[in-house]
């Protein structure tokens, strides 16, 4: 079993890796949030420990970034940040668990183990598909049942649906969409989340012209309602 150790703190991202790998794990480690979106998207792992305070890109975004594409592998919070407010945020943000500094080192493994033995495919199974309306979208194979017509997403589009339906409800803004669905390298003109929303309503609103998902918040970005 392969794991994803993001820890910017060598002696604790160390000490950790070791007793991994003490039990037999493979461990590929970093200190910073880039490289490990970079390293998630290039390779398998089963299971992600993640810090919150890291150098570029914080823990919570690495997580927001991982679940638009994969709603299965178990991610850890390992972090100093211990307010409830904290814990909150990184759960909704799709996260399994979340261990707060100073840490038992015979805890994390436990809840390692624990978690890698719940990961199954068929617990991800009940991620994959997601409806709304009369509309039905799948996020493993992009593809998507709108009020005319079945079609397949784009991936760009599946990831930045796959955000709004996360974050239900919440406004996100045009910043968080650019970081989240475009990354930190390249960002697009607003205009082209705008032009993305505007596909959207044609796909999945019986009115595009007067849209009851996907609503526009002036100056700030977008809600999803489903």
């Amino acid at each position: 079993m392969r794991i994803l150790l993001v820890e910017d703190e060598e002696h604790i991202r160390s000490l950790v890796k070791l007793n991994l790998e003490l039990e037999e794990f493979e461990v590929i480690a970093t200190g910073n949030g880039k490289d490990a979106v970079k390293l998630f998207h290039e390779q398998h792992f089963d299971l992600l420990i993640l810090d919150v305070m890291l150098p570029d890109m914080d823990g919570f975004q690495i997580c927001e970034q991982v679940r638009l594409t994969n709603m299965e592998v178990p991610i850890i919070f390992l972090t100093a940040k211990d307010a409830a407010s904290d814990r909150i945020a990184g759960l909704k943000r799709g996260a399994d668990d979340y261990l707060t500094k100073p840490f038992n080192l015979e805890e994390l493994l436990l809840r390692v183990h624990n978690l890698l033995r719940r990961s199954n495919k068929e617990e991800a199974a009940n991620h994959e598909k997601y409806s709304f309306g009369e509309n039905e979208v799948n996020f493993l194979t992009f593809e998507a049942k709108g009020l005319r017509s079945a079609f397949t997403l784009t991936k760009k589009e599946a990831m930045l649906l796959k955000l709004l339906v996360d974050r239900k409800n919440e406004v996100v803004s045009r910043q968080q969409i650019l970081q989240s669905v475009w990354g930190y390298d390249v960002y697009p003109s607003t205009r082209t989340i705008d032009n993305f929303i505007l596909n959207f309503r044609k796909y999945f609103e019986v009115d595009p012209s007067n849209p009851q998902f996907f609503i526009s918040v002036r100056g700030v970005g977008y809600r999803f309602v489903g």
